[in-house]
Protein backbone atom coordinates (compact mmCIF):
# COMPACT_ATOMS: atom_id res chain seq x y z
CA UNK A 1 0.00 0.00 0.00
CA UNK A 2 1.37 3.38 -0.99
CA UNK A 3 2.04 6.22 1.44
CA UNK A 4 1.44 9.47 -0.43
CA UNK A 5 1.85 13.13 0.43
CA UNK A 6 -0.97 15.68 0.70
CA UNK A 7 -0.51 17.03 -2.83
CA UNK A 8 -0.73 13.54 -4.32
CA UNK A 9 -3.89 12.78 -2.37
CA UNK A 10 -5.49 15.99 -3.63
CA UNK A 11 -4.60 14.95 -7.18
CA UNK A 12 -6.18 11.53 -6.65
CA UNK A 13 -9.34 13.25 -5.35
CA UNK A 14 -9.41 15.35 -8.50
CA UNK A 15 -8.85 12.35 -10.76
CA UNK A 16 -11.63 10.41 -9.01
CA UNK A 17 -14.06 13.29 -9.47
CA UNK A 18 -13.23 13.52 -13.19
CA UNK A 19 -12.98 9.83 -14.06
CA UNK A 20 -15.47 7.97 -11.86
CA UNK A 21 -17.15 10.37 -12.54
CA UNK A 22 -18.59 11.84 -9.35
CA UNK A 23 -19.34 15.35 -8.18
CA UNK A 24 -17.02 16.59 -5.45
CA UNK A 25 -19.98 17.15 -3.13
CA UNK A 26 -20.99 13.50 -3.58
CA UNK A 27 -17.45 12.26 -2.94
CA UNK A 28 -17.51 14.29 0.28
CA UNK A 29 -20.84 12.70 1.20
CA UNK A 30 -19.43 9.23 0.59
CA UNK A 31 -16.30 9.85 2.65
CA UNK A 32 -18.21 11.41 5.53
CA UNK A 33 -20.75 8.58 5.58
CA UNK A 34 -17.95 6.08 6.13
CA UNK A 35 -16.74 8.17 9.07
CA UNK A 36 -20.26 8.50 10.44
CA UNK A 37 -20.71 4.72 10.29
CA UNK A 38 -17.44 4.18 12.15
CA UNK A 39 -18.42 6.69 14.86
CA UNK A 40 -21.91 5.28 15.24
CA UNK A 41 -20.54 1.77 15.84
CA UNK A 42 -18.31 2.95 18.68
CA UNK A 43 -20.09 5.75 20.52
CA UNK A 44 -23.52 5.63 22.15
CA UNK A 45 -26.17 8.28 21.62
CA UNK A 46 -26.00 9.46 25.22
CA UNK A 47 -22.90 11.48 24.37
CA UNK A 48 -23.17 15.11 23.31
CA UNK A 49 -21.27 15.29 20.00
CA UNK A 50 -19.41 18.56 19.39
CA UNK A 51 -18.18 18.93 15.81
CA UNK A 52 -15.51 21.60 15.21
CA UNK A 53 -15.36 22.53 11.54
CA UNK A 54 -12.89 24.61 9.60
CA UNK A 55 -14.06 26.39 6.46
CA UNK A 56 -12.50 24.13 3.85
CA UNK A 57 -13.38 20.67 2.66
CA UNK A 58 -12.31 19.00 5.90
CA UNK A 59 -14.88 21.20 7.58
CA UNK A 60 -17.36 20.12 4.91
CA UNK A 61 -16.72 16.51 5.89
CA UNK A 62 -17.46 17.44 9.46
CA UNK A 63 -20.76 19.08 8.51
CA UNK A 64 -21.90 15.90 6.74
CA UNK A 65 -20.92 13.75 9.74
CA UNK A 66 -22.80 16.13 12.05
CA UNK A 67 -25.93 16.01 9.88
CA UNK A 68 -25.90 12.21 9.82
CA UNK A 69 -25.30 11.88 13.56
CA UNK A 70 -28.06 14.34 14.41
CA UNK A 71 -30.36 12.59 11.95
CA UNK A 72 -30.01 9.33 13.86
CA UNK A 73 -30.65 10.81 17.30
CA UNK A 74 -27.31 12.10 18.55
CA UNK A 75 -27.41 15.46 20.31
CA UNK A 76 -25.06 17.39 18.05
CA UNK A 77 -23.54 20.85 18.09
CA UNK A 78 -21.56 22.20 15.15
CA UNK A 79 -18.97 24.91 15.72
CA UNK A 80 -17.89 26.83 12.64
CA UNK A 81 -14.38 28.12 13.36
CA UNK A 82 -14.10 31.42 11.49
CA UNK A 83 -10.39 31.27 10.69
CA UNK A 84 -10.85 32.53 7.11
CA UNK A 85 -12.92 35.10 5.29
CA UNK A 86 -14.11 32.54 2.73
CA UNK A 87 -15.31 28.95 2.77
CA UNK A 88 -15.04 26.23 0.13
CA UNK A 89 -17.99 25.69 -2.18
CA UNK A 90 -18.68 22.20 -0.82
CA UNK A 91 -18.58 23.53 2.73
CA UNK A 92 -21.22 26.12 1.86
CA UNK A 93 -23.48 23.53 0.21
CA UNK A 94 -23.33 21.28 3.26
CA UNK A 95 -23.84 24.22 5.59
CA UNK A 96 -27.17 24.88 3.86
CA UNK A 97 -28.13 21.21 4.21
CA UNK A 98 -28.05 21.54 8.00
CA UNK A 99 -31.14 23.74 7.92
CA UNK A 100 -34.02 22.11 9.77
CA UNK A 101 -32.07 19.07 11.00
CA UNK A 102 -33.36 17.97 14.40
CA UNK A 103 -31.06 17.46 17.40
CA UNK A 104 -28.55 19.87 15.84
CA UNK A 105 -27.37 23.24 17.13
CA UNK A 106 -25.05 25.53 15.13
CA UNK A 107 -22.63 28.16 16.47
CA UNK A 108 -19.84 30.37 15.13
CA UNK A 109 -16.50 30.64 16.94
CA UNK A 110 -14.66 33.93 16.51
CA UNK A 111 -11.37 35.36 17.68
CA UNK A 112 -11.65 36.99 21.10
CA UNK A 113 -14.93 35.32 22.09
CA UNK A 114 -15.41 32.73 24.82
CA UNK A 115 -15.14 29.17 23.61
CA UNK A 116 -17.90 26.63 24.35
CA UNK A 117 -17.58 24.44 27.42
CA UNK A 118 -16.67 20.82 26.64
CA UNK A 119 -17.41 18.13 29.20
CA UNK A 120 -15.18 15.05 29.56
CA UNK A 121 -18.17 12.87 28.69
CA UNK A 122 -18.78 14.64 25.37
CA UNK A 123 -17.43 13.47 22.04
CA UNK A 124 -15.40 15.93 19.97
CA UNK A 125 -15.16 15.58 16.19
CA UNK A 126 -12.14 17.43 14.79
CA UNK A 127 -12.79 18.53 11.20
CA UNK A 128 -10.91 21.79 11.10
CA UNK A 129 -8.03 21.41 8.64
CA UNK A 130 -7.17 17.85 7.53
CA UNK A 131 -3.83 16.87 6.02
CA UNK A 132 -2.77 19.85 3.92
CA UNK A 133 -1.11 21.99 6.60
CA UNK A 134 2.48 23.12 5.97
CA UNK A 135 3.18 25.60 8.79
CA UNK A 136 2.46 25.63 12.55
CA UNK A 137 -0.97 26.80 13.64
CA UNK A 138 -1.44 30.21 15.14
CA UNK A 139 -4.27 32.54 16.08
CA UNK A 140 -7.84 31.27 16.41
CA UNK A 141 -7.21 27.71 15.23
CA UNK A 142 -4.33 27.27 17.68
CA UNK A 143 -6.50 28.60 20.51
CA UNK A 144 -9.35 26.21 19.64
CA UNK A 145 -6.93 23.26 19.46
CA UNK A 146 -5.58 24.02 22.94
CA UNK A 147 -9.14 24.41 24.27
CA UNK A 148 -10.16 20.98 22.90
CA UNK A 149 -6.99 19.31 24.21
CA UNK A 150 -7.64 20.68 27.69
CA UNK A 151 -11.21 19.35 27.80
CA UNK A 152 -10.47 15.71 28.54
CA UNK A 153 -13.16 14.62 26.06
CA UNK A 154 -12.41 11.86 23.54
CA UNK A 155 -11.52 13.26 20.11
CA UNK A 156 -12.07 11.75 16.66
CA UNK A 157 -10.12 13.49 13.88
CA UNK A 158 -11.54 13.29 10.38
CA UNK A 159 -8.75 12.32 7.96
CA UNK A 160 -5.96 13.93 10.00
CA UNK A 161 -5.49 15.73 13.34
CA UNK A 162 -5.64 19.50 12.95
CA UNK A 163 -2.20 21.04 13.32
CA UNK A 164 -0.18 17.95 12.41
CA UNK A 165 1.93 17.95 9.25
CA UNK A 166 1.45 15.07 6.82
CA UNK A 167 5.15 14.12 6.78
CA UNK A 168 7.89 16.00 8.64
CA UNK A 169 6.89 17.54 11.99
CA UNK A 170 10.33 18.58 13.21
CA UNK A 171 9.50 22.29 12.91
CA UNK A 172 5.96 21.99 14.22
CA UNK A 173 4.57 23.42 17.47
CA UNK A 174 3.42 20.50 19.68
CA UNK A 175 1.01 22.46 21.87
CA UNK A 176 -0.96 23.57 18.80
CA UNK A 177 -1.73 20.07 17.49
CA UNK A 178 -4.96 18.20 18.25
CA UNK A 179 -4.40 15.18 20.47
CA UNK A 180 -6.88 12.78 18.93
CA UNK A 181 -7.90 9.47 20.44
CA UNK A 182 -8.89 8.19 16.99
CA UNK A 183 -7.90 9.28 13.49
CA UNK A 184 -10.00 8.20 10.50
CA UNK A 185 -7.63 8.48 7.55
CA UNK A 186 -9.12 8.58 4.06
CA UNK A 187 -8.03 5.62 1.89
CA UNK A 188 -4.26 5.69 2.54
CA UNK A 189 -1.91 6.17 5.50
CA UNK A 190 0.32 9.21 5.86
CA UNK A 191 4.05 9.15 6.57
CA UNK A 192 3.48 10.89 9.92
CA UNK A 193 1.54 7.83 11.09
CA UNK A 194 4.72 5.75 11.12
CA UNK A 195 6.57 7.62 13.88
CA UNK A 196 6.04 7.00 17.60
CA UNK A 197 6.42 10.69 18.41
CA UNK A 198 3.11 11.35 16.62
CA UNK A 199 1.11 8.72 18.51
CA UNK A 200 0.09 11.35 21.07
CA UNK A 201 -1.67 13.27 18.28
CA UNK A 202 -3.04 10.38 16.23
CA UNK A 203 -4.24 7.98 18.90
CA UNK A 204 -5.44 4.81 17.19
CA UNK A 205 -5.71 5.37 13.46
CA UNK A 206 -7.91 3.59 10.94
CA UNK A 207 -8.01 3.58 7.17
CA UNK A 208 -11.41 4.50 5.74
CA UNK A 209 -11.95 3.32 2.15
CA UNK A 210 -13.77 6.16 0.41
CA UNK A 211 -13.53 4.71 -3.08
CA UNK A 212 -10.76 6.83 -4.58
CA UNK A 213 -10.00 5.80 -8.15
CA UNK A 214 -7.61 2.80 -8.25
CA UNK A 215 -6.00 3.94 -11.50
CA UNK A 216 -4.94 7.21 -9.88
CA UNK A 217 -3.52 5.42 -6.87
CA UNK A 218 -1.64 2.99 -9.09
CA UNK A 219 -0.16 5.81 -11.16
CA UNK A 220 1.11 7.78 -8.15
CA UNK A 221 4.84 7.43 -7.52
CA UNK A 222 6.35 7.12 -4.07
CA UNK A 223 9.27 5.66 -2.16
CA UNK A 224 7.16 4.99 0.94
CA UNK A 225 4.94 1.94 1.44
CA UNK A 226 2.79 0.32 4.13
CA UNK A 227 3.12 -3.48 4.10
CA UNK A 228 -0.06 -5.52 3.71
CA UNK A 229 -0.73 -9.27 3.60
CA UNK A 230 -1.62 -9.17 -0.11
CA UNK A 231 1.83 -7.84 -0.95
CA UNK A 232 3.52 -10.61 1.02
CA UNK A 233 1.39 -13.25 -0.69
CA UNK A 234 2.55 -11.95 -4.07
CA UNK A 235 6.17 -12.61 -3.11
CA UNK A 236 5.71 -16.22 -2.05
CA UNK A 237 6.88 -19.10 -4.25
CA UNK A 238 5.02 -22.36 -3.43
CA UNK A 239 7.13 -25.45 -2.80
CA UNK A 240 7.12 -28.13 -5.46
CA UNK A 241 6.16 -31.74 -4.78
CA UNK A 242 9.64 -33.16 -5.41
CA UNK A 243 11.53 -30.51 -3.44
CA UNK A 244 14.17 -31.61 -0.92
CA UNK A 245 16.15 -29.85 1.81
CA UNK A 246 18.91 -28.90 -0.62
CA UNK A 247 16.48 -26.66 -2.47
CA UNK A 248 15.92 -24.46 0.60
CA UNK A 249 19.44 -23.42 1.40
CA UNK A 250 22.08 -23.90 4.07
CA UNK A 251 22.35 -21.07 6.60
CA UNK A 252 25.27 -20.43 8.93
CA UNK A 253 24.65 -18.66 12.26
CA UNK A 254 27.54 -17.33 14.35
CA UNK A 255 26.04 -16.30 17.67
CA UNK A 256 26.09 -16.57 21.45
CA UNK A 257 28.48 -15.92 24.31
CA UNK A 258 28.63 -16.81 28.00
CA UNK A 259 25.18 -16.21 29.49
CA UNK A 260 23.63 -15.48 26.06
CA UNK A 261 23.35 -18.87 24.40
CA UNK A 262 19.59 -18.34 24.43
CA UNK A 263 19.88 -15.68 21.73
CA UNK A 264 21.50 -18.22 19.42
CA UNK A 265 18.76 -20.73 20.24
CA UNK A 266 16.00 -18.25 19.39
CA UNK A 267 17.56 -17.18 16.08
CA UNK A 268 18.22 -20.80 15.12
CA UNK A 269 14.71 -21.99 15.95
CA UNK A 270 13.20 -19.05 14.03
CA UNK A 271 15.28 -19.82 10.94
CA UNK A 272 14.13 -23.44 11.02
CA UNK A 273 10.48 -22.48 11.53
CA UNK A 274 10.77 -20.17 8.52
CA UNK A 275 11.77 -23.03 6.26
CA UNK A 276 15.57 -23.10 5.90
CA UNK A 277 16.73 -26.44 4.47
CA UNK A 278 19.84 -26.83 6.63
CA UNK A 279 21.22 -24.81 9.52
CA UNK A 280 24.67 -24.81 11.11
CA UNK A 281 25.29 -22.87 14.32
CA UNK A 282 28.71 -21.77 15.53
CA UNK A 283 28.64 -21.12 19.26
CA UNK A 284 31.23 -20.91 22.07
CA UNK A 285 32.07 -24.45 23.15
CA UNK A 286 30.31 -24.06 26.51
CA UNK A 287 27.06 -23.66 24.57
CA UNK A 288 27.47 -26.81 22.48
CA UNK A 289 25.15 -28.88 24.67
CA UNK A 290 22.61 -26.07 24.76
CA UNK A 291 22.26 -25.94 20.97
CA UNK A 292 22.29 -29.72 20.52
CA UNK A 293 19.53 -30.06 23.13
CA UNK A 294 17.38 -27.01 22.40
CA UNK A 295 17.69 -27.11 18.60
CA UNK A 296 18.33 -30.74 17.63
CA UNK A 297 17.49 -30.01 13.99
CA UNK A 298 20.56 -27.76 13.71
CA UNK A 299 24.16 -28.82 13.20
CA UNK A 300 26.64 -27.26 15.59
CA UNK A 301 30.24 -26.07 15.25
CA UNK A 302 31.73 -25.35 18.70
CA UNK A 303 34.27 -22.54 18.89
CA UNK A 304 37.62 -23.30 20.49
CA UNK A 305 36.82 -20.69 23.16
CA UNK A 306 34.24 -21.71 25.79
CA UNK A 307 32.72 -18.27 26.45
CA UNK A 308 32.94 -16.24 23.25
CA UNK A 309 33.40 -16.54 19.49
CA UNK A 310 37.06 -16.32 18.50
CA UNK A 311 37.37 -17.85 15.04
CA UNK A 312 35.70 -18.33 11.69
CA UNK A 313 34.80 -21.83 10.56
CA UNK A 314 35.04 -23.10 7.00
CA UNK A 315 32.39 -21.12 5.09
CA UNK A 316 32.12 -23.42 2.08
CA UNK A 317 28.61 -24.46 1.15
CA UNK A 318 26.53 -21.79 2.90
CA UNK A 319 24.28 -19.37 1.03
CA UNK A 320 23.51 -16.97 3.89
CA UNK A 321 25.33 -16.03 7.08
CA UNK A 322 23.78 -14.53 10.19
CA UNK A 323 25.62 -13.13 13.15
CA UNK A 324 25.10 -10.92 16.17
CA UNK A 325 22.52 -12.44 18.53
CA UNK A 326 24.13 -12.76 21.97
CA UNK A 327 27.56 -12.35 20.34
CA UNK A 328 29.41 -10.06 22.79
CA UNK A 329 32.01 -7.48 21.68
CA UNK A 330 35.18 -9.22 22.89
CA UNK A 331 38.31 -8.19 20.95
CA UNK A 332 38.75 -11.70 19.54
CA UNK A 333 35.09 -11.76 18.53
CA UNK A 334 35.55 -8.47 16.69
CA UNK A 335 38.54 -9.92 14.81
CA UNK A 336 36.49 -12.99 13.95
CA UNK A 337 33.71 -10.78 12.58
CA UNK A 338 36.22 -8.91 10.43
CA UNK A 339 37.49 -12.20 8.99
CA UNK A 340 33.92 -13.36 8.44
CA UNK A 341 33.15 -10.23 6.40
CA UNK A 342 36.36 -10.54 4.41
CA UNK A 343 36.00 -14.25 3.66
CA UNK A 344 32.43 -14.55 2.48
CA UNK A 345 30.61 -13.48 -0.65
CA UNK A 346 27.07 -14.55 0.40
CA UNK A 347 24.57 -12.15 2.01
CA UNK A 348 25.00 -11.53 5.72
CA UNK A 349 22.37 -10.65 8.32
CA UNK A 350 23.97 -8.57 11.07
CA UNK A 351 22.21 -7.88 14.37
CA UNK A 352 22.91 -6.77 17.92
CA UNK A 353 26.59 -7.01 18.91
CA UNK A 354 27.69 -7.51 15.30
CA UNK A 355 26.32 -4.03 14.64
CA UNK A 356 27.88 -2.67 17.83
CA UNK A 357 31.26 -3.94 16.62
CA UNK A 358 30.69 -2.39 13.19
CA UNK A 359 29.79 0.93 14.84
CA UNK A 360 33.41 1.10 16.06
CA UNK A 361 34.77 -0.08 12.71
CA UNK A 362 32.65 1.53 10.01
CA UNK A 363 35.29 1.04 7.32
CA UNK A 364 34.52 -2.70 7.45
CA UNK A 365 31.08 -1.94 6.01
CA UNK A 366 32.72 -1.29 2.65
CA UNK A 367 33.64 -4.98 2.44
CA UNK A 368 30.21 -6.39 3.23
CA UNK A 369 28.86 -8.87 0.68
CA UNK A 370 26.18 -7.67 -1.71
CA UNK A 371 22.66 -8.14 -0.35
CA UNK A 372 23.61 -7.86 3.32
CA UNK A 373 21.08 -6.76 5.95
CA UNK A 374 21.37 -4.72 9.16
CA UNK A 375 18.66 -5.29 11.80
CA UNK A 376 19.20 -2.59 14.46
CA UNK A 377 16.91 -1.32 17.15
CA UNK A 378 17.05 2.51 17.52
CA UNK A 379 19.92 2.46 20.02
CA UNK A 380 22.06 0.21 17.83
CA UNK A 381 21.23 2.31 14.80
CA UNK A 382 22.29 5.52 16.57
CA UNK A 383 25.63 3.91 17.40
CA UNK A 384 26.08 3.20 13.70
CA UNK A 385 24.82 6.48 12.24
CA UNK A 386 25.23 8.98 15.07
CA UNK A 387 22.71 10.25 17.61
CA UNK A 388 19.38 11.30 16.14
CA UNK A 389 17.48 14.24 17.58
CA UNK A 390 14.14 12.68 16.66
CA UNK A 391 12.59 9.86 14.68
CA UNK A 392 12.43 11.77 11.41
CA UNK A 393 16.18 12.40 11.66
CA UNK A 394 16.71 8.68 12.24
CA UNK A 395 14.48 7.86 9.27
CA UNK A 396 16.52 10.10 6.96
CA UNK A 397 19.80 8.72 8.31
CA UNK A 398 18.58 5.17 7.63
CA UNK A 399 17.92 6.06 4.00
CA UNK A 400 21.38 7.63 3.71
CA UNK A 401 23.16 4.74 5.45
CA UNK A 402 21.44 2.08 3.33
CA UNK A 403 22.56 3.90 0.20
CA UNK A 404 26.07 4.58 1.49
CA UNK A 405 26.85 0.96 2.36
CA UNK A 406 24.46 -0.63 -0.19
CA UNK A 407 22.73 -2.68 2.51
CA UNK A 408 19.14 -3.24 3.51
CA UNK A 409 18.32 -1.77 6.92
CA UNK A 410 15.55 -3.23 9.07
CA UNK A 411 15.01 -0.55 11.71
CA UNK A 412 12.92 -2.18 14.40
CA UNK A 413 9.97 -0.50 16.08
CA UNK A 414 6.17 -0.41 16.22
CA UNK A 415 6.13 0.02 12.42
CA UNK A 416 9.44 -1.71 11.67
CA UNK A 417 10.94 0.00 8.64
CA UNK A 418 12.75 -1.81 5.82
CA UNK A 419 15.01 0.54 3.84
CA UNK A 420 16.48 -0.65 0.55
CA UNK A 421 19.72 0.71 -0.94
CA UNK A 422 17.71 2.53 -3.63
CA UNK A 423 15.87 4.59 -1.00
CA UNK A 424 12.53 2.80 -0.86
CA UNK A 425 11.04 2.50 2.63
CA UNK A 426 8.51 -0.11 3.72
CA UNK A 427 6.69 0.26 7.04
CA UNK A 428 5.20 -2.82 8.68
CA UNK A 429 1.51 -3.11 9.55
CA UNK A 430 1.72 -6.11 11.90
CA UNK A 431 2.99 -6.50 15.46
CA UNK A 432 2.01 -5.31 18.92
CA UNK A 433 3.48 -3.95 22.20
CA UNK A 434 3.82 -7.45 23.63
CA UNK A 435 6.71 -8.01 21.24
CA UNK A 436 8.78 -5.46 23.17
CA UNK A 437 10.53 -8.29 24.98
CA UNK A 438 14.03 -9.74 25.06
CA UNK A 439 14.79 -12.07 22.16
CA UNK A 440 12.16 -10.77 19.76
CA UNK A 441 14.89 -9.26 17.57
CA UNK A 442 16.83 -12.54 17.56
CA UNK A 443 13.72 -14.23 16.18
CA UNK A 444 13.52 -11.65 13.37
CA UNK A 445 17.18 -12.20 12.49
CA UNK A 446 16.56 -15.93 12.17
CA UNK A 447 13.51 -15.38 9.99
CA UNK A 448 15.38 -13.10 7.58
CA UNK A 449 18.11 -15.75 7.34
CA UNK A 450 15.46 -18.37 6.65
CA UNK A 451 13.99 -16.57 3.64
CA UNK A 452 17.40 -15.57 2.29
CA UNK A 453 18.53 -19.19 2.47
CA UNK A 454 15.53 -20.14 0.32
CA UNK A 455 16.87 -17.81 -2.37
CA UNK A 456 14.44 -14.96 -1.95
CA UNK A 457 16.00 -11.59 -2.75
CA UNK A 458 17.35 -9.55 0.18
CA UNK A 459 14.49 -7.06 -0.07
CA UNK A 460 11.80 -9.72 -0.34
CA UNK A 461 13.39 -11.69 2.52
CA UNK A 462 13.26 -8.62 4.74
CA UNK A 463 9.66 -7.79 3.83
CA UNK A 464 8.41 -11.34 4.33
CA UNK A 465 10.29 -11.78 7.61
CA UNK A 466 9.20 -8.45 9.06
CA UNK A 467 5.53 -8.88 8.17
CA UNK A 468 5.34 -12.53 9.28
CA UNK A 469 7.31 -11.82 12.47
CA UNK A 470 4.69 -9.23 13.40
CA UNK A 471 1.87 -11.55 12.36
CA UNK A 472 3.29 -14.34 14.54
CA UNK A 473 3.52 -11.84 17.39
CA UNK A 474 -0.13 -10.90 16.91
CA UNK A 475 -1.18 -14.55 16.98
CA UNK A 476 0.87 -15.09 20.13
CA UNK A 477 -0.64 -12.01 21.79
CA UNK A 478 -4.13 -13.28 21.07
CA UNK A 479 -3.29 -16.33 23.18
CA UNK A 480 -0.95 -14.91 25.82
CA UNK A 481 -1.75 -11.21 26.08
CA UNK A 482 0.89 -8.51 25.85
CA UNK A 483 2.56 -8.86 29.22
CA UNK A 484 2.86 -12.65 29.07
CA UNK A 485 4.27 -12.82 25.54
CA UNK A 486 7.82 -14.13 25.08
CA UNK A 487 10.11 -14.49 22.06
CA UNK A 488 9.57 -18.24 22.21
CA UNK A 489 5.83 -17.68 21.83
CA UNK A 490 6.50 -15.77 18.62
CA UNK A 491 8.54 -18.67 17.23
CA UNK A 492 5.77 -21.15 17.97
CA UNK A 493 3.34 -19.06 15.91
CA UNK A 494 5.60 -18.64 12.85
CA UNK A 495 4.14 -21.67 11.02
CA UNK A 496 0.57 -20.46 11.54
CA UNK A 497 1.54 -16.93 10.53
CA UNK A 498 3.04 -18.23 7.30
CA UNK A 499 0.15 -20.56 6.53
CA UNK A 500 -2.64 -18.07 7.23
CA UNK A 501 -0.93 -15.18 5.46
CA UNK A 502 0.15 -17.07 2.38
CA UNK A 503 -3.08 -19.13 2.29
CA UNK A 504 -1.75 -22.46 1.16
Amino acid sequence: MKILNAAQIREIDRYTIEHEPIDSIDLMERAARKCYEWIRRRFKKKRHVRVFCGMGNNGGDGLVVARMLAGTGYKTTVYKVLHSETASDDFLVNEKRLSGVKNLHYEDIREGENFPAIEPGDLVIDAMLGSGLSRPLEGLLADVVRHINASGAPVVSIDFPTGLFCEDNRQNEPKNIIRADYTLSFQLPKLAFMFASNEQYLGSWYLIDIGLHPEAIQAATTRHFYLQASEIRNLYRPRKKFAHKGHFGHAYLMAGSYGKAGAAVLAARAALRTGVGLLTVQIPSAGYGVIQTAVPEAMCVPDEQPHFISEVADLEGYNVIGTGPGLNTHDQTARALKLLIQNTSVPMVLDADALNILADNLTWCGFLPKGSVFTPHPGEFDRLAGKSANEHDRFEKAVELAHRFQVHIVLKGAHTMVVSPDGRCFFNSTGNPGMATGGSGDVLTGMIMGWLAQNYSPLHSCLMAVYLHGRAGDLAANRKGYEGLTAGDIIEQIPKAIKTTLRY
